[in-house]
């Protein structure tokens, strides 16, 4: 199932964590839309350029016709058809090597947040629309015990431009989240956080006894009137 967890090689995490941290990525721990901004950064300049500008048409369509995050995300996907899941993780690195050094990559008050919650002996565990191979950099960069994320089927080394289950996006969040919970009967909700910065991570939010709303969409802060609140600011050395 799309939503389980799945243990990364970087797994620092105790078996027993004092407490559960949930973070959405796309601009909430991170300043851009991973997706689409990877896809440029892998498609654009080269003889397949048309094939990340006829997706973002697409998917563009599909929300000004109505059709909501999920179908989005699945639509997405299809760019990635037949393309060699090894040169896109390779290609995933670069990019985020190339951000970070830059300093275009996160958004600093939520990753020192997340930091000093690992520090205290947290489980961090990022929760994303996105896929493996893009947030891997991301997670390791964190310390990350856990990907909760869509997930592309593959074939013969492959994408195939469908996914495994569905996409990890509002009630999938919350979905995912509650099968960490059952992972680890210990820890009460009531102690956890969950950061997010879209209406679409309420689910999630709304889980955890600490949800903390990462910028200022105004649906979200209605939705949440007394959740924390951090600043949607990149590393403070970007210039």
């Amino acid at each position: 199932m799309t939503a389980t967890p799945s243990a990364a090689p970087w797994d620092v995490a105790a078996s027993r964590p004092a407490s559960i941290v949930f973070s959405d990525v796309d601009e909430t721990l991170i300043a851009c839309k991973s997706l689409f901004d990877f896809m440029d950064h892998y498609f654009l300049g080269g003889p397949r350029a048309h094939r990340a500008q006829d997706t973002r048409r697409a998917v563009g369509r599909l929300l000004a016709a109505g059709g909501g995050r999920v179908e989005a995300n699945r639509l997405y996907y299809r760019v990635w058809s037949g393309e060699a899941v090894a040169d896109v993780e390779a290609a995933a690195k670069r990019w985020a090597d190339d951000r970070q050094r830059d300093h275009r990559l996160f958004l600093e008050a939520t990753r020192a947040a997340l930091l000093r919650h690992r520090a205290r002996g947290a489980l961090l565990v990022l929760v994303s629309g996105s896929f493996p191979a893009l947030l891997a950099p991301i997670a390791s960069e964190v310390g990350a015990g856990h990907l909760l994320c869509s997930r592309p089927e593959i074939r013969h080394g492959r994408y195939t431009g469908e996914l495994v289950g569905d996409p990890v996006i509002g009630a999938g969040k919350l979905r995912a989240v509650e099968e960490v919970f059952r992972r680890y009967p210990h820890v009460s909700p009531a102690v956890c956080h969950a950061y997010g910065d879209h209406i679409s991570d309420l689910p999630m939010l709304a889980a955890v006894g600490h949800p903390v709303v990462v910028g200022d969409d105004p649906e979200l802060s209605r939705a949440l009137p007394g959740a924390h609140r951090l600043p949607a600011r990149q590393d403070p050395r970007h210039r």
